[in-house]
């Protein structure tokens, strides 16, 4: 598997430039064509409002709604500016998971950005962006909104858990992984037997990836005091790794909205761009 396109979500946050370095970055290192997506929220005034409003207040969310589209296509161009990569802008109507997991479905990766809505409250919140994950059948790969990202998987941190997502995880990350300087299979409290991590935790798939030409080493660590994402983030920080790999939504998403989990931690606490699949 290679790269050859890459969807990058844009909208007129202050966070949204440094996504947009990520993707030039991306998109020169695998020649990929780059996708800039805008999405139109839908009209949210509410109905007593509109009535009383009339034109006026239509007229005003419009304007307000084209003039964030314009701030996004600006942004857009001036970073595709003198790049000589091959681009594509495009702007859609709705609800912004909807539209990112529809046009993520042509495309071999999805660049969004870790949600702030503390400081953007348009921004889509957690849940926008995993139902993103969830949805798209493709790798999102989700950067902080703090900090600047200058490289992009030289060292790799893939959290191994011997599931289904983090299989599908790795099999997406290939061409990452393939490309780094060192990748880190880590398991984090990992279970015995056959079904589980083998007689020796992340040996196998580490072993796996060193077959496709990957620098890989194999660990595992044992934490039941913290938890799991805490224990991946603190392995990132010590590795200095600017790129974890991980499988999102192993166990029911509504367990892990009510509950919390490893996915649902990472998108709120993650220091490091971050490649989910499901």
């Amino acid at each position: 598997m290679t790269i050859k396109d890459i969807l990058v979500h844009v909208d007129p946050s202050p966070r949204c430039a440094a996504r947009l370095d990520v993707a030039t970055i991306l998109a020169r290192r695998f020649g990929a064509h780059l996708v800039g997506l805008h999405v139109r929220p839908f009209e949210t005034t509410p109905g007593y409002a509109a009535v009383e409003l009339r034109d006026a207040l239509l007229k005003l969310n419009r304007q307000a709604t084209e003039a964030a589209a314009q701030a996004a296509k600006t942004l857009f161009d001036r970073h595709m500016a003198g790049t000589q990569l091959s681009t594509e802008w495009r702007v859609t109507d709705g609800y912004v998971d909807d539209h990112i997991a529809l046009n993520a479905r042509y495309c071999d990766l999805t660049i969004v950005g870790q949600p702030d809505r503390n400081t953007d409250p348009s921004a889509p919140d957690e849940t926008a962006i995993d139902r993103v994950i969830l949805a798209t059948g493709r790798p999102v790969l989700v950067v902080p909104y703090a900090g600047r990202f200058e490289t992009i998987g030289t060292r790799v941190l893939v959290a191994w858990d011997a599931s289904r997502e983090a299989t599908r995880a790795i099999s997406d990350a290939l061409p990452f992984l393939a490309a780094a300087e060192k990748v880190t299979v880590l398991a984090v409290n990992p279970r015995d037997g056959l079904r589980h991590h083998g007689d020796v935790p992340a040996a196998d798939m580490a072993l796996h990836l060193a077959r496709h030409g990957v620098t890989v080493e194999a660990a595992h660590d044992v934490a039941k005091d913290i938890g799991v994402a805490d224990v991946l983030l603190s392995r990132a920080a010590d590795l200095g790794v600017d790129l974890i790999v991980m499988g999102a939504y192993g166990h029911a998403r509504i367990l892990e909205l009510a509950l919390g989990g490893v996915t649902r931690s990472m998108l709120e606490h993650m220091t490091a761009p971050v490649l989910m699949s499901h």
